[in-house]
């Protein structure tokens, strides 16, 4: 990774604890401390309790932590940042409305006039592979173009930051590839305006073909076990021998925590 690009965020020694009962509480990250610079894109593995979602959910702005300080560019971050959108797991869709209406909801909410904001709707759905689909209702779809309306609404706001909770792992596994190429065509080619993405994923293959850097998180709370850097052509073939030996080391690095 370019070390001249610019900083955008900053993680100050993070810590996370959830109150269970009165008096206790659960500890769910420790110290977590990086950097996410412009024109990166960085995985964060880890097994299940590593706090993986809980630590996307602080970058975002959308929980405080108990410790530390989170900064975007030179700001401390305080409330949930306009700069970043995120795309979920499970879809997040509202299957009353049409795929278009799922996209424009959002600048709906801010009254901005669908005269300025459904042409840029439109652009977003040609890209992300949706033509023809506009006025299909969610419910209607297969998994993997529901997603495909997550990223959509994602991308709608223009965001310089994507933060990705486990898009893919819902999909089966012709799809999700097909949607991760896409993805990343649209990434290389710079045909958006993101300028740096975050990926929670349990798929360290995934991890490895998409990120600059893999960050894998322990458990018990969540602290950073190691940091490893992905040095590979793009695009990459999953056969290379060099991908199989960082997928490999990973895995022994997430074999070893306990």
């Amino acid at each position: 990774m370019n070390k001249l690009y610019p900083t955008l965020i900053k993680c100050r020694n993070i810590s996370l604890s959830y109150e269970q009962e009165k008096e206790r509480k659960t500890r769910v990250l420790e110290n977590i401390d990086f950097e996410l610079k412009e024109n990166e894109i960085i995985a964060i593995v880890g097994k299940s309790g590593a706090g993986k979602s809980s630590l996307l959910r602080v970058l975002a702005g959308l929980i405080k932590p108990s410790s530390g300080q989170l900064y975007y560019k030179e700001d401390l971050v305080t409330e949930p940042l306009k700069a970043m959108s995120m795309v979920f797991q499970n879809f997040a869709l509202l299957p009353w409305l049409t795929v278009a209406d799922n996209i424009l909801f959002g600048n709906d909410a801010l009254g901005i006039s669908r005269s300025v904001s459904k042409p840029k709707a439109l652009n977003i759905i040609r890209k992300i592979g949706l033509s023809g689909f506009e006025n299909s209702y969610t419910s209607e779809l297969s998994g993997g173009m529901k997603q495909r309306v997550g990223f959509a609404r994602a991308l709608m706001v223009e965001p310089e930051i994507l933060l990705l909770d486990e898009p893919f792992s819902s999909l089966d596994i012709v799809t999700a590839k097909t949607l991760r190429n896409d993805i990343m065509d649209l990434w290389i080619n710079k045909q958006t305006s993101t300028k740096a993405i975050v990926l929670v994923t349990h798929n360290i293959e995934e991890a490895v073909l998409m990120a600059d850097r893999v960050i894998v998180l322990g458990s018990h709370p969540g602290r950073i076990a190691a940091e490893v850097v992905v040095d590979r052509k793009v695009p990459c073939n999953i056969e290379d021998a060099d991908i199989r030996i960082l997928i490999n080391d990973i895995g022994s690095i997430m074999h070893a925590i306990h």
